[in-house]
């Protein structure tokens, strides 16, 4: 007699007789319940969270216990179980304490994975792209890094760099979340320095001292675009210098009112601050922004002549003049 060959699809199809296929209709649901139990299983205790907040940073500090993270880990959504997350930690050889710092988490990810890279201080942080226009002050410099960086601490940052203005380069800079004031405002005077180097002959044979250049020059920033205006108005600034006139520059008030120039009273011009071009001679004593290298430039370059007054019309046209009355005649054809 031939053995019999069964196709394990139901008994229904078999003789009673065979052992297989009811051994075959035990296993299978048992089988299939034990997955669905597995999954459960991960799912409620190894799995992301299913509120992972993508693209987010987390911070840890200085000392943090390896409880302490898991419970920070958890208020954020990146854990379920504060308990699963020390037990994982463990596995890498870190139940004390975390590596502190900031952690960027692109998606969702296992808590082995999240253990696993406090464990070991694995940040996956992207620098971020941040660029400061030419002229921008310390106080506006703060701002766009309060919103670029994450964490960032601004009230540092300007109390530190604030001695500093005019001496931080306008540019594009890669900073890093949580980047330490001190590291950014480095960077900052750093790119100065290396830029100004290419001036360093103008400098040497110049009468303007670097520090004289760079007030003028922030002042410069706001006054004009083009270069040889600029220089044109240096040429202007640095006569009414020499022949004992007050600067008399708009450009001066915002930085210490807060305002901008349209919004300028009377009462202002005869305000007793130092930043007041219109009741100090010279130049303020100090930037009133950060210049760029052409500002600077221009104030070392200025393109010399009798003109001590100049203005600029609604189009941005400057028209420069040697009287007063001259001046009159420009302002009232130009913008009255």
């Amino acid at each position: 007699m031939s053995e019999k060959k069964h196709i394990f699809r139901s008994t229904a199809v078999c003789d009673d007789w065979c052992v297989e296929c009811r051994m075959y209709d035990r296993v299978l649901p048992s089988a299939f319940l034990g997955g669905i139990l597995a999954f459960l299983i991960y799912f409620l205790t190894f799995a992301a969270p299913l509120e992972f907040p993508t693209a987010s940073y987390v911070r840890i500090d200085e000392g943090k216990t390896v409880w302490e993270v898991a419970e920070i880990l958890q208020k954020e959504g990146i854990i379920r179980w504060p308990i699963m997350f020390v037990a994982a930690s463990r596995i890498y050889g870190n139940d004390r304490s975390a590596v502190a710092g900031e952690y960027f988490f692109e998606g969702p990810q296992t808590v082995l994975r999240v253990a696993q890279r406090v464990a070991t201080g694995d940040y996956e942080l992207t620098p971020v792209r941040v660029t400061f226009p030419e002229g921008v002050t310390v106080k506006q410099m703060a701002e766009t890094l309060e919103k670029k960086i994450p964490y960032f601490d601004t009230e540092t940052f300007v109390r530190l760099a604030q001695e500093k203005e005019g001496y931080l380069f306008p540019d594009t800079y890669f900073i890093y979340p949580a980047e330490d004031p001190d590291v950014v405002i480095d960077m900052l005077t750093d790119n100065f320095e290396a830029k100004i180097k290419e001036l360093q002959p103008l400098i040497a044979s110049s009468s303007i001292t670097l520090s004289d250049a760079v007030i003028m020059a922030s002042i410069l920033e706001k006054e004009a675009w083009k270069m040889e205006d600029r220089r044109r108005i240096a040429g202007v600034l640095w006569r009414r210098i020499a022949v004992g006139m007050p600067l008399q520059t708009d450009a001066t008030f915002p930085y210490y009112l807060g305002r901008n120039t349209f919004q300028v009273t009377r009462e202002d011009l005869t305000t007793d601050n130092p930043y007041n071009t219109y009741t100090n001679k010279g130049l303020p004593p100090g930037a009133i922004g950060n210049p760029g290298i052409d500002s600077i430039r221009a104030a070392l370059e200025p393109i010399k002549s009798n003109y001590v007054f100049f203005l600029s019309d609604r189009n941005g046209n400057f028209y420069f003049s040697t009287t007063y009355a001259q001046h009159l005649r420009y302002r009232a054809q130009y913008l009255d």
